[in-house]
This record gives structure tokens, sequence and C-alpha cells, in this order.
């Protein structure tokens, strides 16, 4: 595993540029509060790692292999959230240092067991999203065999929430997220594994959007398309 730092650069990356885009060196020191000059040696180091694409002066944005880095801290981060928040009852203000101390020190296991004792949480509790799990499976039930089996096999998830398709953009459903009630709700509306499923329209501020799925239509609340991660088709 990288060290301490190169995970907050890696994941201070993500935070300017996203999954795509690229971090200027004075942006990148501006969060951390590091000089430009350590920034672009770091900038360097990890480039020959593999972990950014560098150019000078125009900034750094990561590869594949950070990007997956990226996210599974970034994702822990945000589960560390909602724990401080909803179990142990810290201030919401407070809980973003908080996590940035932890999220570099929990294991695999631990992620797990936070997801599961927090019921697979949508979003921390300033409203960003939370990624799923890299384990091999299509619902959190599974997840839960997994577990009880000690079958813990992990594996690349490249997946994004319905919420990220463009207009008349298809994918197919990979992953269902919540308990028996909310996988059964989804799959009353015909939202089920290995479904194709075509965005058409994106309701402004955190409106509701409307698929189609088995030539039928449907406008879904927000709250559940957050539940529901695809494969966008080709």
């Amino acid at each position: 595993m990288p060290s301490e730092q190169v995970e907050e650069y890696l994941e201070t990356i993500y935070d300017i540029g996203g999954k795509e885009g690229s971090a200027r060196t004075t942006a990148i020191a501006k969060c951390l509060n590091v000089a430009p000059a350590s920034v672009t040696e770091a900038l360097q180091n990890m480039a020959e790692n593999g972990l950014v694409t560098y150019e000078p002066y125009k900034g750094a944005s990561l590869t594949k292999q950070g990007l997956e880095i990226a996210t599974k801290i970034k994702r822990r981060h945000r589960l560390l959230e909602v724990f401080l928040t909803d179990t142990l009852h810290i201030n919401k203000d407070n809980v973003h240092d908080e996590a940035c101390k932890m999220e570099h020190t929990i294991s695999d296991e631990t992620e797990n067991a936070l997801c599961k004792m927090l019921n697979a949480p949508a979003r921390c509790p300033h409203g960003s999203p939370i990624s799923p799990c890299a384990m091999a499976v299509g619902t959190c039930d599974e997840c839960d065999i997994a577990a009880h089996e000690k079958e813990y096999v992990a594996h690349e998830r490249n997946i994004v929430p319905i919420t990220e398709l463009a207009p008349c953009e298809k994918g197919v459903i990979e992953f269902l997220r919540g308990d028996k009630k909310v996988v059964q709700r989804l799959s009353d509306l015909g939202l089920t594994l290995h479904t194709e499923v075509e965005l058409l329209r994106k309701a402004p501020m955190n409106g509701p959007i409307e698929v189609c799925v088995r030539r039928t239509k449907l406008a879904i609340a927000r709250e559940i398309a957050d539940n529901i991660f695809v494969n966008i088709a080709g």
C-alpha cells in the first residue's frame, strides 16, 4: 500500500480534478498547505510509480491505479464520517478532520464491517456519495453471505452510479446497494441485476431521474437511484 502522504496526494487530486480531470500544482499545494516545489517532487515520484500522469505547468491526473486508491480512501473517509456522526454523535462540522486522521489506518475488514454496521449508507453527512465496496458481489445480501463464509473476494469495479449517466446513455445494472427490502423494491420496478437501463432525464436540484427499463419509463427519486450502479454500455 502507498504511504499516507501519497494517499493524501491522490485524494486531493481526486477532490480537485474528479475522476478524469487534472489538478494544478498550485491548487494541490494550497489544499495540502505545502510548498509548490514539494508538490512537484511528489508528483514526479508518483508518476514514476504509475499513480498519476504529470505534465509540468499543467498538473497531474490520476491513472487507473491512482484512481482505484483514491476512490478507496474516499469511500473509507465518508464511511467514517457517517460513523462519527450517527454512532458517536460528533458534530458534523468536526467529522471531516477526524475522518482524515483515521482513513489511512483502517483495514479492508474494518471498512467492510463499518459498512455493514451502518447499513451500507449511500451518502456521507455532507451529502457526498459513497462508492460501493470492492467485493465480488451483486447485492449487500451477497456481501453478508461472503463475510459469513469468509470468502472475501475483491475485484475491480468499473461501475458508476446510475445518476452519472448522461441523457440517452445506457448501462447494465451490476450492483444494488441495500438490504433485502431495498433490493426487492428495485426488483419490483424491474431494476434487477444485469438489466439494461437508459437514463432519459435528470431533474435539477437533486430531483428525480427518469429512466427507461424493459421498455417502461420510470421516475426514480435520487435516494433510490443512489443504490443503483451500472456498467456503461459500449
